[in-house]
């Protein structure tokens, strides 16, 4: 079991198996070899003319194949590849049942379980913690859509549209009801309840990724306040003291 900190990264997944390697550098192979006779093809003489018209299709429609090629976990070269096969599934166990600690600023803590058999599968689980008052703050995962199930307590859940529309869906949920956060969209969620709050979310990458709206404020190097201020419409005295 992996514990995590208020930063709750998704690092430490199990990605050890060949398979992955394998794909990511068949893929690439792939795309480089397409790239690579699609320019020696437009080099010939009689194909500048007609290179010249469908030049730009091409080279887009290339450069799509390539990026969703990595875009999302590979598919595996085999059946299965268990972490760790003298795993008992502890970590499963200690992940439905154990509540962990929320003694921290947003008062709220996840936990990614290490569970060997869901290696190259694409899944990630992990148990949400909240106390009264705790929330996940705004985020995002760049990689997987998380479906989360309250086990105990209430909570509210909600996640924003993409621009232009930029609408705010949301839902008080109650034990056992089930909630998705679509992948790349900014999500919340918050115990506004007088009790503490358990959820369970699967994620649908090994890696889904968590970038917090607030890390914006916290880059490494940083951003330019003018960007900010702009981007957020405030003055830049309220950027200043956002960072600080």
């Amino acid at each position: 079991m992996q514990a995590l900190d208020d930063t709750n990264s998704f690092e430490g997944q199990f990605l050890n198996c060949s398979s992955i390697t394998i794909y990511k550098s068949s893929c690439m192979y792939t795309c480089t070899s397409l790239v690579l006779q699609f320019i020696n093809i437009l080099l010939l003489p009689q194909a500048i003319d007609m290179a010249s018209h469908i030049l730009l299709v091409i080279a887009s429609f290339l450069a799509i194949i390539c990026a969703l090629a990595t875009a999302f976990d590979p598919n595996p070269l085999q059946d299965f590849c268990v972490a760790d096969p003298t795993s008992s599934g502890w970590d499963l166990i200690r992940l439905l049942i154990f509540r962990t600690n929320t003694s921290n600023p947003i008062a709220f803590k996840i936990t990614i379980a290490q569970i060997p058999g869901l290696n190259t599968l694409g899944l990630a689980l992990g148990r949400g913690d909240y106390a009264p008052g705790g929330t996940s703050t705004l985020h995002t995962h760049p990689r997987a859509t998380e479906i989360t199930t309250v086990l105990e307590g209430s909570l509210i859940a909600g996640f924003v549209t993409s621009n232009p529309e930029n609408r705010l869906v949301w839902k008080v949920l109650q034990k056992g009801d089930v909630f998705v956060f679509p992948i790349g969209l900014v999500h919340f969620t918050f115990n506004a309840g007088n009790g503490p709050t358990a959820t369970m979310a699967a994620f649908t990458s090994q890696s889904p990724g968590f970038i917090r709206v607030g890390d914006l404020f916290a880059t490494n190097p940083s951003i330019p306040d003018d960007i900010l201020a702009k981007a957020f419409q405030v003055d830049e005295s309220v950027i200043r003291k956002l960072r600080s």
